[in-house]
């Protein structure tokens, strides 16, 4: 706490100014709309000209609510009255003009600002926070990094504002580096540091973190705890106490993260007390609070020993993700693994350490990592790592780790097709049932079969699914829960085939359901990928490790893309591994030979050719903060499932435009190609 005789003597209402702002509504999307911003600021200015009596004349209010202003609930005093006729809208232009020419021409002794909204960290790890009239083309924003230094030097009357707070209810995750997020360079310069000023931070996340709102609430968790504290303190005395008024939010949250109750929030930071230094890691008078333990020696010679030889492991990020969880900690904002070896995520989570539970960052990695390997099978390395796990954890004297999460269970229907050796008509035909156990179900003999006798066979065999008696004859499900997803390995030729739309009887009355609005149904052609093996494994291992989203794991491709010269460049690097076809020609017309030349494991096109209106990324991603689809956000490996999710969507709007005598859309007629390398059930030539 800064002893009271560090503050100016003069300090007091009439000598403390504010820029109060709270953004809730953006131009550049209707979905970087949030609720709740607009009251925070409100109540943070209620707090200054209530309890603290700071003269509505010294703030400088900037709303842009969600709603229409006099709908706030706008507190009933004199001070908020005139605020209410004073306020501004928080452009960019309003935010400048307050906080870097009207406010440093004020003769004071403190300045706060707080900031409820979105925020973003630049390249130099600035804080950016998005004003309302952000655009795609430009995100006019403050960059409060910025601004604070500016604040430090003698462009601000000298003698004035020793003490400056910035308390902001903001993310801090990371802006993305595309065209799109065109934040520019702001940097407001400034001239010769004077000597004596002093600045607090509090931010309501770590970098990289995310902040909660409480939508429902319409107010930010930071704010809440803020104003909590600061409850009925006079200028001087929050001034003095802010200090410790942070400590007790960061134990607060620390103690629902331990609790369990919690441990997703955002643990918050107070970056210096008034003395420049960070009091939370050094405060001498405290006992610091119990760390995680570090890895020992031995510890990592058994690791050298488990993982050497080892490729990253297909769950590597499952475990990686599950490690935070287990430990209490939250999980980094960005998505994927820190390295491309078993021991550079090691070093990564021992360097990041643990929860204050005592529990380091690598022992529930590794623990789930040996789950794995004896659910697949590997049971000599799983007790290997299970013999690591145990011994660790009695040497460090480490707490008792919850049981890793079983794999997800998805039952699969294989369906094989390959052309006749003479080159007829019709396909040799095999079908498959992959789920806890895999089981060849059906094979066709003699004369190949046409394309109906494999409908009407996986017909038979999906409603057998569920009923067939167990092994030892006795009456039992084959598989629990029916079947996920079918998937079509098909020659080259019919990778553009309807499979998705075969008719299924459904129901009373004669009704039938096309089979991909019923179930997951992709196509897969593992027999045109000998040559591209190692392009094809390697992009979907990639893919794995970093949990199915990266902002380069997703393509677009246009029309003049798809040249002779296109499977050369994507099989460069493993990024993309999912091409969506934005192509008017057929498939076959150079884009799918591009496909499986590059290794690429999953791509998306429109049956039979024809752009898809609106475009794919449109129809499968969802919308990143500036209201515009973000491939970095699309999970691949969740594509059979949100193809789906489109086709039933589609179905029901055909049914709309039907009684409405108008013409379909198309969007359900959606090929999904999806080659997962380690899941080929008998994959060899019926021939």
């Amino acid at each position: 706490m800064t002893p009271a005789d560090f503050l100016p003597p003069a300090l007091g209402p009439q000598r403390t100014f504010a820029l109060v702002a709270g953004v809730e509504r953006y131009e550049i999307s209707h979905r970087w709309n949030l609720r709740g911003p607009a009251r925070d600021a409100l109540r943070f200015a209620q707090w200054l000209t209530g309890p603290a009596r700071v003269p509505p004349g010294n703030l400088r209010l900037l709303l842009s609510p969600l709603d229409d202003p006099d709908a706030l609930d706008w507190p009933d005093s004199p001070a908020m009255a005139a605020l209410r006729a004073a306020y501004r809208p928080a452009t960019e232009e309003n935010v400048k003009a307050a906080l870097l020419d009207e406010l440093p021409q004020c003769d004071g002794d403190l300045l706060w600002i707080f900031w409820a909204g979105h925020g973003y960290l630049g390249p130099r790890q600035e804080l950016m926070l998005p004003c309302a009239d952000a655009r795609p083309s430009q995100i006019r924003h403050l960059n409060l990094d910025s601004a604070l230094r500016w604040w430090r030097t003698d462009l601000v009357k000298h003698r004035s504002f020793p003490l400056q707070a910035a308390l902001v209810d903001s993310c801090r995750v990371d802006a993305p580096r595309d065209a799109r997020w065109n934040f520019g360079s702001t940097d407001y310069g400034g001239g010769s540091s004077v000597p004596g000023r002093r600045q607090f931070r509090l931010y309501a996340s770590r970098e990289g973190e995310a902040a909660q709102n409480d939508a429902e609430r319409g107010a930010g968790r930071f704010t809440e705890a803020l104003l909590t504290e600061l409850g009925p303190r006079s200028v001087r005395e929050s001034v003095s106490g802010l200090p410790a008024a942070a400590r007790s939010i960061h134990r607060t949250f620390q103690d629902l993260r331990e609790r369990g109750e919690g441990w997703q929030l955002p643990q918050f930071l107070v970056d210096r007390d008034w003395d420049a230094c960070s009091f939370l890691d050094d405060d001498l008078t405290a006992p610091a609070p119990p760390g995680a333990a570090r890895l020992d020696q031995q510890a990592w010679d058994g690791l050298g020993e488990l993982f050497e030889g080892r490729e990253l492991p297909r769950c590597a990020y499952e475990a990686y993700a599950w490690a935070f969880k287990a430990a209490g900690c939250t999980t980094p904002v960005g998505g994927g693994l820190p390295g491309d070896g078993l021991l550079e995520v090691v070093q990564d989570l021992d360097e990041r350490q643990g929860g204050r539970g005592g529990m380091p960052l690598a022992v529930p990695f590794v623990r789930f990592l040996a789950d794995r390997a004896g659910t697949a099978g590997d049971t000599a390395w799983a007790g290997r790592l299970k013999d690591w796990v145990s011994t660790t954890r009695e040497r460090l004297a480490l707490p008792v780790l919850p049981p890793p999460p079983p794999p997800a269970r998805t039952t699969v229907v294989h369906v094989g097709l390959e052309p006749p050796p003479d080159g007829g008509p019709g396909f040799r035909a095999r079908m498959w049932l992959s789920g806890e156990r895999t089981e060849q179900i059906w094979e066709s003999e003699g004369a190949p079969v046409r394309l109906d006798a494999v409908r009407e066979e996986l017909l038979r065999q999906l409603a057998l699914v569920g009923a067939a008696p167990a092994d030892g004859g006795e009456a039992g499900p084959r598989t629990r829960g029916g079947v996920d997803r079918i998937e079509f390995h098909v020659p080259y030729e019919l990778l553009d085939t309807d499979f998705d739309q075969w008719p299924v009887p459904r129901g009373p009355a004669g009704r039938h359901r096309a089979l991909g609005l019923l179930h997951q149904v992709v196509v897969r052609c593992p027999q045109e990928r000998l040559d591209t093996r190692a392009e094809w494994r390697t992009s979907w291992r990639w893919l794995c490790t970093r949990g199915g989203r990266h902002p380069e794991a997703v393509r677009v491709v246009q029309e003049a893309e798809v040249t002779d010269a296109l499977g050369m460049e994507l099989a460069e690097r493993p990024a993309p591994a999912c091409v969506l076809a934005h192509t008017t020609a057929a498939p076959h017309a150079g884009l799918l030979e591009a496909v499986l030349e590059g290794g690429v494991p999953v791509a998306v096109w429109r049956r039979g050719g024809g752009a898809p209106a609106p475009p794919l990324l449109d129809l499968l991603a969802p919308a990143g903060p500036d209201g515009r689809p973000d491939p970095g956000a699309l999970d691949v490996l969740a594509l059979p499932a949100r193809v789906r999710e489109v086709r039933r969507a589609a179905a029901g709007a055909a049914a709309g435009a039907q009684r409405a005598a108008q013409q379909p859309a198309g969007e359900d007629q959606l090929v999904l190609l999806w080659d997962d390398p380690d899941d080929i059930p008998g994959f060899r030539s019926l021939a």
